[in-house]
């Protein structure tokens, strides 16, 4: 799309909005993920979407936009890789689900392993990062004996599953005995930590690596003493670090021991396929060569189905070849100073910037007072729509170039103009429908 077809982008037609009343009608929310779902976009926001290549997709009414946050920061790789639709064609030909395991299971695992630069590690696939977390949790409970896990409170998803929907807002539904085996511990805080697990009680201490910012030196080694001074398992979540972190992971760019990693998102560049990985002795308590009580660690029928693994496969191939996480931090680095010269030069810097890691590029919105605002990411969004960008970040993948960025940086000045309006005037006729929402909210 070039520059100036910028004015372009309308708002959705009639037939969108029908389609978008038919998802209402057949699922609840109108989408099969919360972070998708009407309440998290503006209102001239495209209902649905029909098609992505590269870094763009394209909409019902066939309008054209820069994508950031493919597939909730699944797509590290651009919609389409090649690489990854040739590896994924070839397995659908062979078949894709067998009475036995395929040797592509066994080239999945071996490749994983290799890329994690964990050899002696063993690795179960799953089908979203939910499970995987969840039979992590279920193995370290086995290991030690003990019911309680303790989560990093500060990092805002783990699973779908009880143990930790219980502890959010949204835990109705859930009963008490359930959310009471969880417990929040404050990230960067060994002190707080040291306290949680000075009973011996808890079983796993499960934690992303960041979020945004890099922890305290020494956060990562405090935590390793801890679970080796009680006895506790430490579970690291990589759904979003994995791949898209520079150094191929976390582990390898901080340097991080855990006993336990899981792995999703960016691991298949779209396609559904999650790992939970881990030390030898206690991976293999989900196997066959041991004595001890058997653990029911992870077992689907999709589990290794075969488009999901050799999409894992082509992602892994691309990675042991080049860093994609540097690649990613280094085009995301170039845009925040982008979009934030623009931000100071119509005096919003304060109010309306990008933000954070470039692998994980956010933007944040603030009111006149300087607190976060709903009601003004709204509207930045809206105009973002406008300017043909959307996504409820910046996060982006090695697909994205220059000319997204020049249309972005577009986009971005429309937007910034508008929200210095809002700062003095309000946004009452700039905003066209409703503030966005958090997802954790008890009330619709």
């Amino acid at each position: 799309m070039a520059l100036d077809d910028l004015a372009s982008i309308r708002p959705p037609t009639a037939a969108a909005r029908d389609l978008q009343q038919r998802a209402h009608r057949a699922i609840p929310g109108g989408a099969h993920t919360y972070a998708k779902g009407d309440d998290q976009f503006p209102r001239n926001a495209p209902p649905l979407l029909v098609r992505g290549e590269g870094a763009r997709v394209w909409d019902s009414d066939g309008n054209e936009f820069v994508e950031y946050g493919g597939g909730l920061r699944a797509i590290v790789l651009g919609h389409g890789h090649p690489h990854v639709v040739e590896a994924v064609q070839k397995a659908i030909v062979d078949g894709t689900n067998f009475a036995r395991p395929s040797v592509l299971e066994v080239e999945a695992a071996e490749d994983l392993l290799a890329f994690l630069d964990r050899p002696d590690w063993m690795v179960k696939f799953t089908k979203n990062g939910s499970d995987a977390n969840s039979s992590a949790l279920r193995l370290a409970r086995a290991a030690t004996g003990r019911e309680l896990v303790a989560v990093c409170r500060d990092q805002p998803f783990f699973s779908v599953e009880d143990w930790f929907i219980g502890t959010t807002p949204m835990d109705a539904g859930i009963p008490a005995a359930v959310r009471d085996l969880t417990v929040a511990f404050p990230y960067d805080d060994l002190d707080a930590l040291r306290v949680l697990l000075a009973d011996r009680t808890v079983a796993a201490v499960v934690m992303e690596a960041a979020k945004y910012d890099d922890p305290s030196p020494g956060w990562f080694e405090g935590v390793r003493r801890l679970c080796d001074e009680t006895g506790t398992v430490f579970v690291l979540d990589e759904m979003i670090t994995g791949v898209r972190w520079p150094g191929r992971t976390a582990m390898g760019h901080y340097g991080i021991q855990p006993d336990l990693a899981t792995y999703g998102k960016a691991l298949g560049n779209g396609f559904s396929v999650s790992a939970v990985t881990g030390r030898r002795e206690l991976m293999e308590l989900g196997g066959l060569h041991h004595d001890r009580p058997r653990v029911f660690l992870a077992s689907y029928t999709h589990g290794a189905e075969s488009t999901g693994l050799a999409a894992c496969r082509a992602v892994t191939a691309v990675g042991m070849e080049t860093d994609i996480g540097a690649g990613i931090a280094a085009r995301g680095e170039a845009l925040e100073a982008r979009l934030n010269a623009v931000s100071r030069a119509c005096g919003v810097d304060e109010h309306f910037f990008a933000w954070g890691p470039g692998q994980v590029l956010v933007f944040v919105t603030r009111d006149a007072d300087g607190a976060p605002s709903q009601v003004l990411r709204a509207l930045a969004m809206q105009e973002l729509v406008a300017g043909g960008v959307l996504g409820t970040s910046l996060v982006m993948s090695l697909a994205h170039g220059e000319s997204e960025f020049d249309q972005t940086v577009a986009a971005w000045e429309r937007a910034a103009a508008v929200y210095a309006r809002a700062l003095e005037d309000g946004t009452a006729g700039l905003l066209r429908g409703h503030p966005t929402s958090p997802v954790w909210r008890r009330y619709n």
